[in-house]
């Protein structure tokens, strides 16, 4: 881990300060025995919030009086609020099962409780019906503080390379199923995730024109087909290594295409069933933090008590951490944003600071959300999470408003 450094100097207080007298209302001035900006790590600073945004980061000289102080306790860390881009469900809730308002809520407040701050609720291959319920209430879904999209992975993948997505389910895109799709482009900051060899050439630009931000999953593509999509628009791939064509010397396969070309962002489980330690450790080396963002690819035992539940129709088992199907497959992730942020630390090891970094601001620059969320910095929102010396959550805030946990 790279040392910490001190925060600025009592002149970056005065302009802070001076802010705040430009704003009106209560300000809260955090403390933190350690600060992760989005960059590094400092110490001996304080970050101060007004409503929904950060006003600034000073030193704890520079404190304005009038501050309402919130102490983190020793050992503390505060960071950018976590950002998930794959989340099935969690509390209980399966979203495919319940693509509802109250469904979407369960699994938001859920995974708060693990520093997730904003999260993309995922919808796995379904029928087109299911699909069009949650088009019918994801506008309202996008009024739930931390939901910042939807995922929609599938119905468009191949059958090859399906894992547990109902092979029944899986179809290429019908007139209907484009126009529904096409819908989400406007609600937030939303993904699809397709196998480009399974859909008509054109058909990924004509989604990445309508707002979406178009991966790559449970495909059989090979590097000369993802490069082409990559011209169309594809700018994503969904769990790298899983339920794709791998690397080998003379095919490099979406893995290979996903480690060689810039413009692919990749997500990774770091739960330590779904790649292998030594793979993550190869990817990073590859990739990087700023082309590698953490997923969780959570399912409903998250956050709750239970060991099993169905998925259309198949039984899915918790064993320890790991879930299965009757026959071995794995089924989605038993995995929180903090536990993802440990295994990377611990499995691929990665320093703190890159962890962090995988686990806020490359998803947020993903989504188009840099410049918003994904840092700690003046009038970024204040989207964030602060954690102890044992990587347990005790807080979270979204647009300003704290939650405290434990």
């Amino acid at each position: 881990m790279a040392s910490a450094l001190f925060c600025g100097s009592k002149e970056a207080g005065d302009v802070a300060a001076h802010s705040h007298r430009k704003t009106p209302g209560p300000l809260q001035s955090l403390v933190a025995d350690r600060i992760f900006d989005g960059e590094r790590i400092l110490t001996g600073c304080n970050v101060l919030i007004h409503g929904e945004r950060i006003v600034d980061m000073v030193s704890r000289g520079a404190i304005p009086a009038d501050s309402a102080i919130i102490d983190l306790g020793a050992g503390s860390v505060l960071a950018p609020g976590f950002i998930d881009v794959q989340v099935n469900g969690g509390g209980g809730v399966l979203l495919n099962d319940e693509p509802t308002l109250a469904g979407i809520n369960t699994i938001v407040a859920v995974h708060r409780r693990f520093g997730t701050t904003g999260l993309l609720p995922t919808l796995i291959t379904d029928r087109r019906e299911v699909t069009e319920r949650l088009a019918g209430i994801a506008e309202s879904a996008l009024e739930i503080p931390g939901v910042l999209g939807f995922h929609l992975e599938g119905p468009f993948i191949n059958p090859t390379r399906k894992g547990v997505h109902p092979g029944e389910r899986v179809r290429s895109p019908a007139t209907e199923d484009t126009a529904l799709l096409r819908r989400f482009g406007s609600f937030g900051h939303s993904i699809a995730t397709l196998a480009p060899e399974c859909v008509p050439r054109g058909f990924i630009a004509d989604l990445s024109r309508c707002g979406l931000r178009i991966c790559a999953g449970h495909t059989d593509a090979d590097e000369p087909m993802m490069r082409r999509a990559c011209d169309e628009g594809l700018r994503g791939v969904t769990h790298l290594f899983n339920a794709m064509s791998q690397m080998q010397a003379r095919a490099p396969g979406v893995v290979g295409a996903a480690l060689d070309e810039p413009r692919l962002t990749a997500g990774l489980i770091c739960d330590g069933y779904h790649v292998d330690p030594a793979m993550l450790r190869i990817a990073f080396r590859a990739a990087g933090r700023d082309r590698l963002m953490l997923v969780t690819d959570a399912m409903p035992t998250v956050g709750a008590d239970r060991s099993h539940f169905d998925l259309f129709g198949r039984a899915i088992t918790l064993e320890r951490t790991r879930l299965t199907a009757e026959d071995g497959t794995l089924a989605g992730a038993h995995l929180d944003m903090m536990g993802a942020v440990r295994g990377a630390m611990s499995l691929m090891r990665v320093s703190l600071e890159d962890a962090l970094v995988m686990a806020s601001r490359t998803p947020a620059r993903f989504l188009g959300l840099d410049g918003m969320l994904g840092a700690i910095r003046k009038d970024y929102r204040a989207d964030l999470v602060a954690f102890d010396a044992g990587f347990i959550v005790t807080d979270t805030w979204v647009a300003g408003v704290r939650a405290r946990h434990g």
